[in-house]
Order: structure tokens, then sequence, then C-alpha cells
């Protein structure tokens, strides 16, 4: 007995400081409560109320887990944001509305979600004295229920991101293409008003092409306006365009005084060359009257214009060139070329005209002196198609026998009209290059079936 008595009295000081406390005031009692250690730690005190503090932890660790699954769908659709105002400055195709219909209807999830977390919050004071475990236990459950619903609105969100692919790549890669698009754009303007002006340092005027490089200084202040204004694709559009027109400029500033140079050097060609047809045209007057006296007048009549039109084309094409000059003069270079064309259309007319007396009367000798010739090279022409269309055959295919049938005809009927005595050797010599040509058109259609056969 003697030897428990201890153990006794040792169970029995916590006791009696407990009594005593009990009979203290009861102001004293929370501050020797407080006073005593290991109060809420350990002993009676956290068998009597562990069960609500466990149900504020759990409700507090729901709430934070909450909050961090509003921060992350927060962070993850304003980083998206960005990507669909992306989409939005670049794509106004159908894909790209459709992206942004998207992005505005899963905003309105989000917004939902985040609504039912904000007032999951706002319901429930975890911090006030007194919670009971049945409102932490109800605040515990909500705000697991406000977590789920903020990560499913994420994976969706995900997913949509997603399926952005190729719509975002090309929006992301055109957005690129932006700023070194307007700064190509700024330095072809730089460069066209070096050239230009090192043109009018050299003493031409060039104001067609400062005319030109003015009208683009607009454009160059919305470029300086930026995307923000005018859209991302309409940015790029226009430094595209400005680019384009700079360097026109750029290189007719850069050609100008080479153009000039070319300008005065065909002056003196067509004058010369006007010159020297004025000159032949005298000429035809002689060979028109060797042909009226030694041919028909089949042979002549379509010539007898010629010293006229030639006259009248010169005169013409010297009035041009006398504008030209003027054109040069005044560095209307545009009118300038186009009045040089003119001029030399005129002088080709002429000079075709003016030679086709002198070549009349050349192959009408020829033809006369000897008709043979003519006659044998046609022959021959007709005979090397005949060969072509019957090898590998046994009888000709029709669409090529009778067109070489009608050109042997053609022939003979071209011969005898030889007969007499002033023949019209012009009619011959044409209807002899006509059947050559038919004949040709024969023999390049017999080649072109084989080779598509061989195929």
């Amino acid at each position: 007995m003697r030897g428990g008595a201890r153990p006794v009295r040792r169970l029995l000081g916590p006791v009696r400081k407990l009594v005593g406390l009990v009979l203290l005031p009861l102001p004293l009692v929370a501050v020797a409560v407080a006073a005593v250690p290991g109060a809420f730690p350990g002993g009676g005190t956290r068998r009597w109320f562990g069960r609500g503090d466990n149900q504020r932890a759990e409700a507090q660790a729901a709430k934070d887990a909450a909050a961090a699954a509003f921060y992350e769908l927060d962070t993850a659709q304003r980083d998206l944001r960005i990507s669909i105002e992306t989409i939005a400055a670049v794509d106004d195709s159908p894909a790209g509305r459709k992206v942004a219909a998207d992005f505005e209807a899963l905003g309105r999830r989000i917004d939902e979600v985040s609504h039912a977390y904000i007032t999951a919050v706002d319901a429930h004071d975890l911090d006030r004295d007194g919670l009971d475990a049945a409102s932490a236990a109800r605040a515990r459950a909500e705000l697991v229920r406000a977590k789920e619903e903020l990560e499913r609105a994420k994976a969706e969100l995900e997913r949509f991101e997603q399926g952005l692919g190729t719509v975002l790549e090309r929006a992301e890669t055109q957005l690129a293409r932006l700023a070194p698009a307007v700064e190509r754009a700024r330095q072809a303007l730089l460069a066209a008003t070096e050239a230009l002006d090192a043109v009018r340092a050299s003493g031409l005027r060039a104001d067609d092409l400062a005319a030109r490089l003015a009208a683009l200084a607009p454009e160059l202040t919305r470029l300086n306006e930026g995307a923000a204004r005018h859209g991302v694709r309409e940015t790029i559009r226009r430094a595209d365009d400005v680019l384009r027109k700079a360097e026109a400029v750029r290189l007719e500033a850069e050609r100008l005084p080479e153009r000039a140079a070319e300008t005065d050097r065909r002056l003196v060609s067509l004058r010369t060359r006007a010159e020297a047809i004025t000159t032949r045209a005298a000429g035809v007057q002689p060979v028109l009257s060797e042909l009226r006296r030694r041919y028909s007048a089949a042979c002549w009549q379509d010539l007898q214009p010629v010293p006229d039109l030639a006259e009248r084309d010169v005169a013409l094409a010297e009035r041009r060139l006398a504008e030209a000059r003027a054109a040069r003069a005044e560095q209307r270079w545009a009118d300038a070329t186009a009045l040089l064309a003119t001029v030399r259309a005129l002088l080709n007319t002429t000079d075709e005209a003016v030679s086709a007396a002198g070549d009349r009367l050349r192959r009408l000798d020829e033809v006369s002196f000897d008709p043979q010739k003519e006659i044998d090279r046609t022959r021959f022409a007709v005979r090397d198609a005949q060969r072509l269309a019957m090898e590998g055959r046994t009888t000709p295919d029709p669409r090529h026998a009778r067109p070489l049938d009608d050109a042997v005809a053609r022939v003979d009927r071209a011969v005898k009209g030889l007969e007499g005595r002033h023949p019209d050797w012009w009619h011959f010599l044409s209807e002899m290059e006509a059947i050559r040509q038919a004949v040709t058109r024969v023999v390049r259609e017999i080649r072109e079936e084989r080779a598509a056969g061989a195929r």
C-alpha cells in the first residue's frame, strides 16, 4: 500500500489543480486555462473540441484549393485571351470569327463558375469564433464543388486552346511579318527619296516620280499609326503596297539618266530612218512604171497607192518626231516614249510598202524567166507529204488524202493558167505559196497525231 501511495499522489496533483480552477471566479478561468501547459495541444481540451477544429481546417484547406484553382483558371484565360486577340486582329475569315465566338461563349462559362466560387467564399467566414462543425462541413462541401467546377472549366479552356492549331499558327506567322514589313516599306521610301534627289542633282526634273513619291506620304502616316488602329492584315497589305510603289519609283529614278540617253538616241535614229524611207519612196514610181510596162494589171494594181501612202505616213512620222522632241525637252518621258513608238510603227508600215514594190518586180522577173523552178518546189512539197501520209499504211487517211489531192489539182490549174500571152504571174506565185502552206498544215497534223499515238 505504501509503495502504491506515490503513484496515487502523482495522479491527484493535477486533479486538485483542476478542481481549484473550477472554484475560481469566471473571468479568471480563461487566463488560468491558458496558463496550463498543453491545455489546447493535448489533454482533455483536444478531446472535447477536436471535431470542430478538424472541420474548420478541412474547410480552410478546401478554400485554399479552390483559390488555387481560381487563380490557375484566371491565368490560363488571360494567357489564351492574348492568342485570341492575335487571331482576331489578323484573321477575319469565318474560321477566325468562329474562334472568337467560341472563346466568348467559353468566357461566359468561366464567369459562371467564378461567380459560384466567389459566392461560396463570401458565404462562409471560416475565421469567425463559434463556427460549428456543421457550418464548417457545409462550407467545405461548397468550396470543394466550386474547385471542381473551376478545374472542369480550366480543362475545357485547355481543350479549346489545343483545338486552335493552324488558325493560331497562321495568325502568329502573319503577326511576325508585321514589324519587318513596315520597316521594309520605310527603307524603300528612304531609298526612293535618295534616288530621286540624286537624279534631280544631275539636272533631270523627274516631276512625275516626285508626284508619285509624294502620294505615298499619307500611306506612311497610316503605317506609323500602327496595327492597333488599322489592323494587322491591313497594315501588312499597306506596307507591301508602299514597298512595291516605292521600289518602282526608285528603279525608275535610277534608270532615268539612261532613259534620257536612250530617248535621245531613238530621236536621232528615227529621224535618219525617216529620211532614208523618203529617199527610197521616191524610187517607187519608176518601179511601178516598169511593172505596168511588163506585166498585167493584176500584178501591180494593189501597189498603185504606195507612193502617196508613203509620202503621207512619212510626213505624219516627222510631225510625231517633232512632238517627241518637245516632250523630251520638257522631260515628259512617258509622252516621248509613246510618240516614238508611234513614229516607229508608221515607218515600219511605210518601209514594208516601199519594199513591196521592188520585191514584187524582182519575184515576177524570176518566175517569168523560169516558172518551172516554182512548180517543182511546190510539187516536191506535195509528194513529200503524200509519202508521209502513206508511211505504215496501205491506204491513206481520207482526212489527209483529200487536201493533198486538192493540192495536186491546184498546182495543175495554176500551171495551166500560165498559158496565154499575158499570164497573171502574181496570181501564180500567190497560189503556189498558198498550196505549200496547205501542205505544211497537213504534214503538221499527221506528225501531231502520230506523236499522240506513240504516247
